[in-house]
C-alpha cells in the first residue's frame, strides 16, 4: 500500500528534535532539584519575562509546525502509480494552504482587490484601456470593492477578533479552575486574584498578552481567507505566508548556532581560567586572532566555499529543500565557530576568580583531581553566565541572519527568511510606486521575535545573576523592588568533603 506522503527529516529537523528532547530532559531534571528550580521560579515572578515568554511560545509553535516535513504523492499519468513529489512541505504549509496556493499575478497592496500597477486591458469592442485589474483571489468575493471593501474588512476583522476573544475566555476559565483546584480555593476568588495580580506567577500579564495574540490571530485568520492582509510580492506570493515561514529560519539560526558555540566557549574558557600559564596564553591567542578577523568576511568565505561544493555535487541532494537546509546548517556551524569568543572571555574571567576561592584551594590541598574540581565546583558556578549569554545572544543571531542574507551570504535564496525578504524588498522600495509592505511585514515579525527574546533574557539575567536578588511584597512574599546583594545566591561553595567523597 502506497503512503499518501513520504516523511522527510532534514538535518536541521533532526537537530531541532534533539534540542526539544534535551530541553524536556532539562525541565525534568530541574523539577527534581530545588536549588536549580529556585532561580526559574524567580523568572516566573517577572511580569515582563512571562509576557515575553508567551510571545516566544507562539513563535516556537509556528517553528515546530514548520519543522515536520514530508513529500506528498502525485499521480503518474504513464502507469497510474503514485510517486512522491519533489516539493517538500511541512505541517505549516498544510495549515496555511490557502495562503500558499493563492498566488496572484504580481504586486498587490494589503487588503487590496486590484493589482498595484496598471495594465493594458482589451475591451469587448476591440479597444484598449489602462486600468488596475482585479485580483484573482484577494477581494474576489466583492461585487463593488470601492463601496464594499472597508465594511467587509471591518466586519471580518471584528468577527475574527471576537472568536479569538471567546477562545481566550475559555482559557481563562480553564486556568482559573486548575488554580482553584490546586489551591483548594473557590473559582471566583481565584479569578479575582489573577485579575489583581496577587498570584505567585503573574498570570494577569500572561493572559493579557495571550488575549492580544489570540485576538490578532483570530482577525488575521478571518481576513487571510479572503484578502492578502500583508499584500503580495513581485511573483504574487502572499507576504503573510512568507513572514510565517521565516520564523523557523530565525529560530534555527538562534538555537542551533548556540549549540555549536557552547562546546568551544565552555571547554576553552574554563581551561584558560583554571590552568592559566601556557594553556591560557594559547587559548587567548586563538580567540584574539579569531576576533581580529572581520566576521562577515570569514562567514562569506566559508559560505561561498560550501556553495561551490554543493554546485559541484548536485547528485547529493534529491530535493531543493535538502540543498537549502544543508546550507542553513553550515551557516549555523560557521556562526557558532565565529561567535564563541565573547562567552569564552566571560568564562575565563569568572574561572580565574573562582579558582582563588578558599574551597577550591582546600580541594587542591586534599589532592582532589582537576576534573573533579572543574565538574563539581567551577562548572556549576559559571552556568548562570552560560545561560544568560546564550539567551541574550539569541536575538543577535536572528539579526545576524537578516544582515548576512541581505548581503547575499546568508541562507539559500530558495529558503524564505527575514533576510531574504528584506533583500527582496530593497529593490521594491526603489520602484515607483513604492512597494513598502514586504519590508514592513518582515520588520514587524522580526521586531516582535527579537523584543520578546530580549525581555525574556532580562528576566533570566535578573534571576540567575548570583549577585542580584529581586524582592517584592506581593502576596506577602519577597519580590522585586530593586537590586541588592543576596548571600544566598552567591556562588555556592560546595563542601570539600563532597569533592573528596566517592
Amino acid at each position: 500500500m502506497t503512503m499518501l506522503f513520504k516523511p522527510v527529516i532534514l538535518w536541521t529537523d533532526a537537530l531541532i528534535y534533539l534540542l526539544v528532547m534535551v530541553v524536556l530532559a532539562f525541565v525534568w531534571y530541574v523539577r527534581r532539584n530545588e536549588h536549580m528550580l529556585a532561580p526559574w521560579r524567580r523568572v516566573g515572578h517577572s511580569a515582563s519575562g512571562m509576557a515575553a515568554l508567551t510571545v516566544l511560545v507562539f513563535f516556537i509553535v509556528i517553528g515546530l509546525l514548520d519543522t515536520v516535513h514530508f513529500r506528498p504523492t502525485v499521480e503518474n499519468s504513464s502507469n497510474g502509480e503514485k510517486v512522491y513529489s519533489v516539493e517538500v512541505l511541512s505541517l505549516l504549509d498544510v495549515i496555511a494552504a490557502p495562503l500558499r496556493t493563492r498566488v496572484e499575478k504580481t504586486y498587490s497592496a494589503p487588503f487590496a482587490a486590484y493589482l498595484y500597477a496598471r495594465e493594458t486591458i482589451e475591451l469587448l469592442d476591440g479597444g484598449q484601456i489602462r486600468e488596475f485589474p482585479r485580483l484573482q483571489f484577494g477581494g474576489a468575493h466583492l461585487q463593488n470593492p470601492e463601496v464594499q471593501l472597508f465594511a467587509d474588512v471591518a466586519w471580518r476583522a471584528a468577527a475574527g477578533a471576537a472568536l479569538g476573544f471567546l477562545g481566550w475566555c475559555v482559557l481563562v476559565a480553564l486556568l482559573g479552575a486548575l488554580l482553584a483546584r490546586r489551591d483548594n480555593a473557590r473559582f471566583l476568588p481565584t479569578l479575582s486574584a489573577i485579575r489583581r495580580g496577587t498570584t505567585e506567577i503573574p498570570w494577569n500579564a500572561v493572559l493579557v498578552t495571550l488575549g492580544l495574540i489570540l485576538s490578532l490571530l483570530g482577525a488575521a485568520l478571518a481576513l487571510s481567507t479572503h484578502y492578502h492582509i500583508f499584500g503580495s510580492d513581485k511573483v504574487g506570493q502572499d507576504v503573510f505566508y512568507q513572514s510565517l515561514k521565516s520564523i523557523r529560519t530565525g529560530l534555527v539560526i538562534g538555537t542551533l548556532t548556540t549549540l555549536m558555540m557552547l562546546p568551544f566557549a565552555l571547554l576553552l574558557g574554563i581551561m584558560a581560567g583554571y590552568f592559566r600559564g601556557w594553556v591560557d596564553d594559547v587559548i587567548q591567542y586563538i580567540y584574539t586572532t579569531l576576533s581580529s578577523i572581520p566576521g562577515v568576511l570569514l562567514i562569506a568565505a566559508a559560505v561561498l566555499m560550501m556553495q561551490v561544493y554543493m554546485e559541484a555535487h548536485p547528485e547529493l541532494f534529491d530535493t531543493i529543500a535538502a540543498r537549502a537546509d544543508l546550507r542553513l546548517l553550515f551557516l549555523c556551524i560557521i556562526l557558532g565557530v565565529t561567535s564563541w569568543t565573547g562567552l569564552c572571555r566571560l568564562l575565563r574571567g569568572e574561572t580565574l576568580k573562582l579558582r582563588e576561592m578558599e574551597y577550591i584551594q582546600a580541594a587542591h590541598a586534599f589532592g582532589v583531581s582537576h576534573w573533579r574540581i572543574i565538574s563539581r565546583h567551577i562548572l556549576p558556578n559559571v552556568m548562570h553566565i552560560v545561560l544568560i549569554a546564550t539567551v541574550m545572544d539569541f536575538s543577535g543571531l536572528v539579526l545576524a541572519e537578516a544582515v548576512l542574507s541581505y548581503v547575499g551570504v546568508g541562507v539559500d535564496p530558495s529558503m524564505i527568511s527575514f533576510g531574504t525578504m528584506i533583500n527582496a524588498a530593497r529593490l521594491e522600495m526603489a520602484r515607483e510606486p513604492m512597494v513598502w509592505w514586504a519590508l514592513l511585514s518582515a520588520f514587524g515579525f522580526m521586531f516582535a521575535l527579537v523584543l520578546s527574546a530580549n525581555l525574556f533574557a532580562d528576566a533570566v539575567q535578573d534571576a540567575f545573576n548570583p549577585r542580584v536578588r529581586t524582592w517584592s511584597l506581593k502576596a506577602g512574599k519577597p519580590q522585586r523592588t530593586g537590586r541588592e546583594e543576596d548571600p544566598e545566591t552567591k556562588p555556592v561553595a560546595v563542601a570539600v568533603k563532597d569533592s573528596i567523597s566517592p
